[in-house]
């Protein structure tokens, strides 16, 4: 199945408990996570029967806060970017490249993190 442009294309969770929320959705849901490298930030990735993926990931610095962040898919996420600055938007993370997987991108909005992710 195919993600529509501007639905859910990933789902991620960042916690310092990476294992039992794999777990929690596993057995709820049924969802089977696969280990990831470094270019996804070493998480755990489960392909939703949506099309969508969910990552679980601890935290990459001391500093960086428990969070479910979400990536609208889109077709020009160099476009998505300028059209959100444009907004009021603070980019987070410009642009950069997956290897294989795309390009993603965060901005800052109303207190809330959202990601953008152009799909190869």
């Amino acid at each position: 199945m195919t993600v529509r442009e501007h639905s859910i294309y990933y789902f991620e969770i960042v916690t310092p408990d990476v294992e039992t929320v794999c777990r929690l959705y596993g057995e709820a849901y049924g969802w089977t996570f696969e280990a990831k490298g470094p270019e996804w930030g070493n998480s755990y990735v489960a392909s939703l029967p949506d099309g969508s993926l969910c990552g679980v990931r601890a935290p990459m610095h001391e500093t960086e806060q428990p969070i479910v962040r979400t990536y609208l898919r889109v077709a020009d996420i160099d476009a998505a970017v300028e059209e959100a600055g444009k907004l009021g938007a603070e980019i987070a993370l410009e642009p950069m490249e997956m290897p294989g997987h795309g390009r993603i991108a965060i901005y800052l909005l109303g207190g809330i993190q959202q990601g953008l992710w152009q799909v190869p």
